[in-house]
């Protein structure tokens, strides 16, 4: 990775406002990484490089007249390709929607447009962001680039993958069930899910909506911040977006940790866990302590029944969601139909992946009558106690600290036919999205094999400056974070 490649976002902004390198250098550097790299790990869907050198052009002027001064002015983004872009195709790595072309931005997009930030292009994703290892995708697999033969994690894995590799220095990603902090666990980059409402939804196609995120995906504490300054806040398009938030960016870069308490589940440390995951655990644990926090263990109820209960939600939704892909309104449309019925079962069927469709069959079924009582609305109480539960832990802890995920990345082509064990690999994570919390994924160690082990800081609703604030503690007497894959550091990709 060149110099230019290797600074960090915030930095990268910096040196551009300074005069000391043009937005077009900056851009074209990052494009060349992508056209060497991308081909091998399909992290993009789609590639606005003619868009992006003309945003370019633009956003120089802006930045010399001090149109924009942001903390990211003039840095490239990626985009998971579930967040609809103006005038770029927005696929959500379906085969259903890969003619879709929105007429109008996410909300997302018009602040980082606003922040003068430009989109280098699409990422790659889990069709529909269902499924955990980017592999659900009809463009194909995202590999992962610490193991050509490994999986990036999902949803996000194109988001994640594109960080790490250095083809982007930030993405946006989405979280439902742990969709950015997994793949960043993969990965070896950092990532957060935000507080549910803190972002704006307006302009996501939506998975779960009352679960989905919108979240930053960088390399470090600080990246991640200032991209989320630029995007959290109310929207009028969005009636759940929180109204008075305010996050603190100063705050949230300070790196304090002296004092606080930290508390991790008993039940996420035993169990199915692997060693190494949980020895990079503990050596973290050590260096909070050395930092001056007190950690304990503590009992979080019903966490063996996130799981389920995340899946019966989620999935329920999802199939009142995605009833409006049905051939007529949006996207592609079966052919030589001979009744509205037949295209529409024609048209789901074609352009709806094998784990799509298990979900809206699941979700269907959840929510059908005599089953309603018995699974949804059992789900819906669960939910509520594991909300509650995590209340009561945040009278004692101000952070809660855990694994991402049970193991490191796992093979392509693993789990793919067994979903359950797919599913229960979400065990650390689900619990975060049914609460609302925000939760900080980062990497705090390798495996024997080199591959990333990540951890997760969980944070009270709208304690995003907290959670980060610690997450640079560790970040600034650690190097994890600067870590670059082997194969990307040799150029051997």
């Amino acid at each position: 990775m060149n110099t230019v490649n290797s600074m960090s976002a915030v930095e990268l902004s910096r040196q551009i406002q300074k005069g000391n390198i043009s937005v077009k250098e900056v851009l074209n550097s990052f494009l060349k990484i992508a056209e060497k790299y991308d081909g091998i790990l399909h992290c993009y869907n789609t590639v606005c490089a003619e868009t992006a050198e003309k945003r370019a052009g633009e956003i120089q002027k802006g930045i010399e007249n001090g149109r924009y001064r942001g903390r990211l002015a003039g840095v490239p983004i990626a985009i998971k390709d579930n967040i609809c872009t103006k005038g770029i195709a927005t696929t959500c790595s379906s085969g259903i929607l890969k003619s879709f072309v929105p007429f109008y931005n996410a909300s997302v997009i018009e602040s980082i447009y606003n922040g003068g930030m430009l989109v280098t292009g699409k990422l790659n994703m889990d069709e529909f962001a269902m499924g955990s290892t980017t592999q659900t995708s009809a463009t194909g697999a995202t590999k992962n680039p610490w193991d050509l033969n490994r999986v990036a994690g999902g949803s996000s894995g194109g988001s994640a993958a594109a960080v790490a590799a250095g083809l982007v220095p930030l993405s946006l990603g989405t979280d439902t069930g742990g969709s950015i902090r997994q793949p960043c666990s993969f990965c070896g980059v950092s990532g957060l899910k935000p507080t549910y409402s803190a972002v704006s939804r307006y302009g996501l196609i939506a998975y779960a909506s009352s679960l989905d995120q919108i979240g930053p995906v960088g390399r470090c504490v600080e990246d991640c911040a200032a991209l989320f300054e630029l995007i959290c806040g109310p929207d009028s398009k969005d009636s759940t977006s929180a109204k008075n938030y305010h996050f603190d960016f100063e705050q949230a870069v300070k790196g304090e940790i002296k004092g606080k308490k930290i508390g991790i589940p008993k039940e996420y440390m035993s169990g199915d866990i692997n060693e190494e995951v949980k020895s990079a655990i503990l050596n973290a644990v050590d260096v909070f302590k050395s930092l001056g926090a007190s950690v304990e263990y503590f009992d979080l109820p019903l966490s063996d029944f996130a799981t389920p209960a995340y899946y019966i939600i989620a999935c329920a939704e999802a199939s009142s969601n995605l009833a409006r892909f049905d051939g007529v309104k949006y996207g592609c449309a079966a052919e030589n139909c001979g009744s509205l019925d037949e295209l529409y079962v024609k048209s789901r069927s074609q352009g709806f992946s094998m784990e799509t469709k298990r979900r809206i069959m699941l979700g269907n079924f959840v929510l059908s009558s005599g089953y309603y009582e018995q699974y949804y609305m059992k789900a819906l109480k669960a939910q509520s106690l594991i909300s509650k539960a995590f209340d009561k832990a945040f009278e004692r802890f101000d952070i809660i600290l855990a694994p991402v995920a049970p193991a490191t990345a796992w093979g392509l082509g693993e789990k793919l036919d067994n979903p359950v064990e797919m599913y229960l690999s979400d065990i650390y994570t689900v619990t975060v999205n049914l609460a609302g919390l925000p939760a900080f994924a980062m990497p705090c160690g390798f495996d024997k094999s080199g591959l990333p082990v990540g951890m997760q800081l969980i944070g009270r609703r709208f304690g995003e400056a907290e959670i980060l604030s610690a997450a640079k503690a560790f970040e600034s007497v650690t190097e994890y974070h600067k870590a670059v894959p082997k194969l990307v550091k040799e150029g051997s990709l």
